[in-house]
């Protein structure tokens, strides 16, 4: 992978705060033309830096939850990561260290939905256990 600059970092740290800010804002914050912030932004996306630009969505009337996977030994995680991305609620899959290995967001319109979703994730094979934390509050 290429060696990002300082500006690179800028670029990255503006547009993850709003995906949507026009280059040629983002030029006069770093000190480029438009065409080379156009030409950094391609370079990310191009190497991999960048993975997609998305929507944040603010779904205040959803049930948010936070689960916690821990898988046999013997399972390979991975597996039970795309297995757990494909359940329908499931926002985001991370793979952990520590007591767990894999930790789900979930985002459903109701409770009964919320523990829809964690009732399939515990129906994989190779989940040994979950504990889930709904989300009270988003900062």
């Amino acid at each position: 992978m290429s060696q990002l600059d300082d500006v690179d970092h800028m670029i990255i740290s503006i547009l993850v705060k709003d995906a949507r800010t026009p280059y040629t804002e983002i030029a006069k914050k770093v000190g480029l033309s438009e065409a080379g912030v156009r030409k950094r932004i391609d370079r990310l996306l191009r190497i991999g830096v960048i993975k997609r630009f998305t929507a944040e969505v603010d779904y205040t009337a959803r049930v948010k939850a936070i689960t916690l996977i821990a898988t046999e030994p013997s399972t390979d995680t991975s597996e039970v990561s795309r297995k757990v991305k494909e359940i329908n609620g499931v926002e985001r899959v991370y793979e952990v260290t520590g007591v767990y290995d894999v930790v789900a967001v979930i985002s459903s319109p109701n409770m009964a939905e919320v523990n829809k979703c964690i009732d399939e994730l515990r129906r994989i094979k190779g989940v040994k256990s979950t504990n889930t934390m709904i989300i009270l509050k988003e900062w």
